[in-house]
């Protein structure tokens, strides 16, 4: 038998060479597909905590009343009269550092005070100026300017008249209208925020909008009970970060100023849902546990059952259980997300778990909701992380945690 001999050269050289491409060839980094994009499918929109809008519509088109509707999302709980005469400081520009004022009626003025004048309490203004004036406030990070011209200070109160007081407020190229309280205007360290302090008995709901005012006023009614409660639920200390107690978006509640009351043919309806909530001057039902008012979560629709917040963000509350929903799959009322199809793409799945790519996304486990409660994401070096199924949801801007992938 004749075998075939290698010199040592030959060993030193080729071995090492043959050994380089083997592992070229089957290392899991040369192997793995990083997709560009990912697909789900699913139902429901948003997290579903707390009470369903869609859900709540069905039932008050059944005939249910606001009440026992806020009574089947949030359990042991009483709907009740507690007293709302706080005022809630709303954030309407974050981390800006242009913005401008007008009082469009003829009529009407505003006024600019230097300070923070409390809401109700008087002083004398810095500057006034008549109707429809623009005024433009900047900060360049050193001189807070007012139409140019250099203003010292940290801290501006913004209050407006008239015999209908509205003032335009601009940021950005949108603008938009405000009834109610005054506008303070925070100096940072590099940018402004500026927030609209009002009253939470009516004045800060009236500017919510978190469901169609054409809706059954008993959804609506239970609309309001759960804003406000939520509100209330948020009083306190004043966050330092946005200078409020709420930010004017989803991550707290969709305040839209004096346009919600004033949308044609319906705002009234909405305006009026909130006055029916009114018990007194003082007072406005509210859901209480422990006669305290909840944060009464709430989301547009899920997946067939609400979740708690124990199983979407890890903290337990008793007034959050699982409870059927129906009327969230029924696509008469939820057209567009009764079932759904989601494409996300890679840069926003990679970021979501803080990862250089994703090659592959594993569902860990569900609730008995229905809702994704972990899921994997593992990327082409053989690294991974893991994520509650609402975070993920969040961050890959998908419509809500009851999905499937799909690819």
């Amino acid at each position: 038998m004749r075998f075939l001999r290698v010199n040592t050269w030959s060993q030193k050289i080729l071995l090492p060479l043959v050994a380089a491409i083997v592992l070229t060839n089957w290392s899991p980094a040369a192997q793995a597909e990083v997709p560009a994009t990912f697909s789900f499918s699913g139902s429901g929109y948003g997290h579903g905590v707390g009470m369903s809008q869609i859900g709540a519509k069905v039932r008050a088109l059944s005939g249910e009343s606001a009440t026992a509707i806020l009574n089947y999302y949030y359990k042991d709980v009483v709907i009740a009269p507690v007293v709302d005469t706080a005022t809630i400081r709303v954030n309407i520009a974050h981390d800006v550092r242009t913005v401008a004022f007008m009082t469009p009626a003829a009529d009407s003025s505003f006024e600019i005070y230097s300070g923070e004048i409390p809401v109700g309490t008087f002083a004398p203004p810095l500057l006034n100026f008549p109707a429809r004036q623009k005024v433009t406030v900047k900060y360049d990070g050193k001189n807070l300017t007012i139409n140019g011209a250099v203003v010292n200070g940290k801290i501006f109160t913004v209050r407006w008249f008239g015999a209908l007081p509205v003032i335009s407020f601009s940021l950005a190229g949108t603008s938009t209208l405000y009834r109610y309280g005054q506008i303070n205007i925070r100096v940072g360290k590099s940018s402004l925020m500026v927030t609209n302090s009002l009253s939470v008995h009516d004045e800060y709901l009236l500017g919510l909008s978190e469901m169609p005012s054409s809706w059954p006023a008993a959804a609506l009614e239970a609309q309001v009970i759960a804003a406000r409660s939520y509100a209330l639920a948020k009083l306190g200390a004043i966050r330092p970060v946005c200078d409020c107690h709420v930010y004017d978006h989803i991550s707290d509640q969709n305040f839209v100023g004096y346009i919600k009351e004033t949308e044609k043919r319906v705002g009234v309806n909405w305006r009026n849902a909130v006055l029916r909530t009114n018990i007194d001057s003082s007072t406005s039902l509210a859901i209480l546990a422990r006669g305290t008012p909840i944060q009464a979560h709430y989301f547009s629709s899920s997946g067939g059952a609400t979740q708690t917040t124990q199983d979407a963000w890890g903290q337990p509350t008793s007034y959050t259980q699982s409870v059927a929903d129906p009327g969230s799959l029924d696509r008469a009322h939820n057209p567009r997300f009764a079932q759904w199809k989601a494409t996300s793409t890679q840069a926003l799945v990679s970021a979501a778990f803080l990862l250089p790519n994703i090659t592959t996304l594993e569902i860990m486990s569900r609730n008995s909701a229905g809702a994704v409660t972990w899921i994997k994401g593992i990327a082409s070096d053989g690294s991974f992380k893991i994520l509650r199924g609402d975070t993920f949801r969040s961050r890959a801007k998908i419509p809500s945690p009851y999905f499937t992938i799909t690819n």
